[in-house]
């Protein structure tokens, strides 16, 4: 349970981390990249708070709700690291293209 609360919190971090270097970067394609990967930490975020709420409580709209929960938090995983994955492979070109 509390390794739950530790990563939900490190998630929670790394979240606002790359928000920030998103708000701070001047190139659009790495801002596009931050965004993605933060939004990969929100989906963590939200998957680690779901399976969290299982260990905590155990009622059936707790389970209904923490399902969808997981399921949400997979697919903003999961979409967002392709997104990443994607926008990653421009970001040194536009570096360069911007010197």
């Amino acid at each position: 349970m509390l390794i739950f609360f530790f990563l939900i919190i490190v998630s929670i971090l790394f979240y606002f981390y790359y928000k920030t270097k998103q708000i701070r970067s001047t190139l659009p394609i790495r801002k596009k990249w931050y965004a993605s990967t933060a939004s990969i930490f929100l989906g963590s975020f939200v998957f680690f708070f779901g399976i969290n709420q299982l260990t905590i409580f155990q009622s059936t709209i707790t389970y209904i709700i923490s399902g969808i929960f997981i399921i949400l938090g997979l697919a903003m995983i999961i979409y967002n690291f392709k997104a990443a994955k994607h926008y990653h492979k421009f970001v040194a070109e536009e570096s360069r293209l911007n010197e």
